[in-house]
């Protein structure tokens, strides 16, 4: 990783391109458009061609009873027990934050909200040459917590053309048994338009590729998404006497899911700097994704700042997706930061923990959005309907103010429907 002083050109030129770094490969979009009104035409056709191009040449989109059952006699058993672990800590974190429904009178008018689990949700789960079963339970838990009736699960077929049992496995503990082979922007048309044997959702959620992230956005309208994911970021905001073997470990957890992971540590000591960059060197010795950790390091850089305001200042313009806060009093940080998807404070709340057992949801906001958008929670399998209902009293000590602003508008057919109103009143 390179060293930056702040006060460089350089640094303020990094900190501005990872202030713009959300911005979707357009060069590829055409050709995930072209999948995408394939899938619509075609259906099921294009889909298998597409999973067979890219994946494996498959025969049946759906996974059969049995392929599941095989699925279960393929994991171990401590994998079970992690995943009801798991299960359970995301359900207690969700069930403080269930909206409700609610209603309430003023002056004569009823007014509220009605809250209904949204029909039916797509998960989209990476798959292929590696397994995560951890998204899929982030993704299942909410929604089956919600009361959504149809869950979807559509994956990549590895090169045997099967599923990974670990997500098999962890869809079947949930009792989702709508699971299908298909990955890349054809899934999430198949999704999103419907097929013959896929019918459509109303939501699609779950991380992927940029063609996964490029498909979702060009269906959003005819269905609701989650968020654009991107690579997987990590920010760390460490004093001078954070520990430098913890940070090294840290930065190295999220480099190695993608060439392109954004990996900052900001500190206000050159002496901290260089001793991260030395345990960096010494770790990755002992791992196994050298080439994609190497390619990510490379992108990345520990910013010398003065002091640690100075480093909140930077934290908020990146928003970045986990934020790690190692400084003598990190609640005494936290209220200034204003932008980071997930916050993790301590020396003891690294990432990872986040990742496989916390419970918070780690479908966070990446490339900046943190700006704007939240991390995916039971509220995202809801919907909302206003609710008004006003009796004759109400009606007529309001009804003056309506025809008011209707007229400043113009809109004579609704002064019309609150002027005939009066009259029968």
């Amino acid at each position: 990783m390179q060293i930056l002083r702040l006060n460089t050109k350089k640094a303020h030129d990094y900190v501005k391109k990872l202030k713009e770094r959300n911005r979707l490969r357009v060069d590829k979009e055409e050709v995930v458009r072209r999948i995408i009104e394939d899938v619509r035409r075609k259906g099921d056709s294009a889909l298998l061609k597409y999973t067979r191009k890219f994946d494996f040449p498959i025969t049946d989109i759906k996974v059969s009873p049995g392929e599941i059952i095989e699925g279960w006699k393929n994991v171990e058993r401590s994998y079970i027990s992690s995943i009801d672990a798991l299960i359970e800590r995301i359900k207690n974190f969700e069930k403080r934050t269930i909206p409700k429904s609610w209603i309430r009178e003023s002056m004569g008018v009823l007014t509220g909200q009605y809250v209904n689990p949204i029909e039916s949700v797509g998960i989209y789960v990476p798959g292929g040459k590696a397994s995560y079963p951890s998204s899929l339970l982030m993704c299942a838990v909410p929604a089956k917590m919600a009361g959504v009736k149809r869950i979807v699960v559509v994956s990549p077929p590895d090169k045997r053309g099967k599923i990974n049992p670990h997500i098999l496995v962890a869809a079947s503990r949930l009792s989702i048994k709508e699971i299908y082979k298909a990955g890349g922007a054809q899934a999430i048309a198949a999704l999103a338009c419907g097929t013959q044997t896929i019918p459509k959702v109303e939501k699609i959620v779950g991380p992927g590729n940029i063609y996964v992230a490029l498909a979702k956005k060009l269906v959003r309208g005819e269905v609701e998404i989650d968020t654009l994911a991107g690579p997987s970021e990590i920010c760390i905001l460490a004093a001078s006497s954070a520990n430098p073997q913890i940070i090294a470990a840290d930065i190295l957890s999220q480099a190695e899911h993608d060439r392109d992971a954004v990996c900052v540590c900001i500190t206000p000591s050159m002496k901290l700097a260089e001793k991260i960059e030395r345990q960096i060197q010494v770790q990755k010795r002992k791992l196994r994704r050298t080439g994609i950790l190497n390619s990510a390091l490379k992108k990345g850089a520990i910013i010398i700042t003065r002091n640690i305001s100075e480093g909140v200042e930077i934290v908020n313009t990146i928003a970045p997706e986990h934020l790690e806060i190692l400084t003598e009093n990190p609640f005494g940080i936290l209220p200034r930061i204003k932008n980071a998807g997930a916050i993790f404070l301590g020396k003891y709340s690294p990432v990872a923990f986040g990742d496989y057992i916390a419970g918070p949801n780690h479908v966070i906001p990446t490339g900046g959005t943190a700006r704007f958008s939240s991390p995916l929670s039971i509220r995202d399998f809801f919907k909302v309907s206003n609710v008004i209902s006003c009796n004759a009293d109400g009606f007529g000590k309001l009804v003056n103010t309506g025809i008011k602003l209707a007229g400043i508008e113009e809109m004579d057919a609704h002064i019309n429907a609150l002027k005939i109103r009066q009259k029968i009143n």
